[in-house]
C-alpha cells in the first residue's frame, strides 16, 4: 500500500476512470443503522444467524426460519438508504462501464436507485419457491410465516444464499467479468476474506486496476492495496464523487 496516496488521488482517479467496480458489505448498510444479524446483533432466540441461515434449518423447521427473517425485515424496513448509497448511484450514473457488486441482502443499494448491481448473497424482498423455482419480490411486513407460491402454492422461502449453498452462477460470472475489466475498484464496509469476495481485489490489481478500500479498520489484505481510506462510507463517498 502507498501510505501517501489518499482522497485526492481516489478521487482523481474516479473522476477519470471510464470503468468502475464496486463491492460492498455490511459496513455500508451500519451507516444506515442495520445490524449485522450475526454475532451479538443477530442473536435471535438465542439462535445464531449460522444456526437458521441454512437449507438444514429451513427443511427441519421452516415456520421457525421465517420468523427469523421476519424479525429481519422488521427491522430492515424503517431503515433508509445513507449518502454512501446515493453517492454510488451518482458514480454509475457518471460512469461509462460500472458494476456494484453488494454482499448484503437488504435492498438499500436498489432503493437508492442504483441498477447496475449484482445482489451475490441474494435480496431480503425476494422470494423462491421451493417447488417451481419461481422468483418473486415480497414486501410483506409481517409476511406469512409458511407462505406459499401464488403459481403453484408450493412453500416459499428467502431467496437467500444460506451457508453451504452456492452462489448464483450468473451472478458470479458477472461480477469476475466486472472485476477482471475495471480501471478502478472500491472495497466499502466489508473484510473481503470470504470466498468468492476475497478473490476480488487480487483479481482486479491482476489485471492492473487501482484498488482502494473505505473502511474502518484496515483488513489483512489492505497492505496489497493502493490505498485505504479509514472512516464511514457516509463520509468518505460523497467526498469521492463530489
Amino acid at each position: 500500500m502507498q501510505p501517501q496516496v489518499g482522497i485526492q488521488e481516489v478521487r482523481a482517479r474516479l473522476a477519470n476512470a471510464r470503468a468502475v467496480t464496486v463491492l460492498t458489505g455490511a459496513g455500508i448498510s451500519a451507516d444506515s443503522g442495520v445490524p449485522t444479524f450475526r454475532g451479538a446483533d443477530g442473536l435471535w432466540r438465542n439462535f445464531r444467524a449460522e444456526d437458521l441461515a441454512t437449507p438444514e434449518a429451513f427443511a427441519r423447521d421452516p415456520r421457525l426460519v421465517w420468523e427469523w427473517y421476519n424479525w429481519r425485515r422488521e427491522i430492515i424496513v424503517t431503515k433508509k438508504p445513507n449518502p454512501a448509497h446515493y453517492a454510488l448511484v451518482i458514480l454509475e450514473r457518471r460512469c461509462e462501464r460500472f458494476w456494484l457488486i453488494t454482499q448484503n441482502v437488504d435492498g438499500l443499494h436498489r432503493a437508492a436507485g442504483s441498477r447496475k448491481l449484482s445482489e451475490i448473497h441474494g435480496n431480503i424482498w425476494k422470494v423462491r419457491c421451493t417447488a417451481c423455482g419461481q422468483i418473486a419480490e415480497n414486501r410483506d411486513v409481517p409476511i406469512a410465516l409458511l407462505p406459499a407460491c401464488p403459481a403453484c402454492s408450493g412453500l416459499l422461502r428467502p431467496h437467500i444464499v444460506w451457508f453451504g449453498e452456492s452462489l448464483d452462477a450468473e451472478d458470479l460470472s458477472r461480477s469476475y467479468e466486472a472485476v477482471e475489466s475495471c480501471e478502478v475498484m472500491l472495497i466499502i464496509g466489508t473484510s473481503g476474506v470470504v470466498y468468492p469476495a476475497a478473490s476480488f481485489a487480487p483479481a482486479a490489481k491482476a489485471a492492473g486496476a487501482f484498488v482502494a478500500e473505505i473502511t474502518l479498520d484496515p483488513a489483512p489484505y489492505s497492505e496489497t492495496l493502493d490505498a485505504s481510506l479509514q472512516g464511514r462510507a457516509k463520509d468518505i463517498l460523497p467526498a469521492l464523487v463530489e
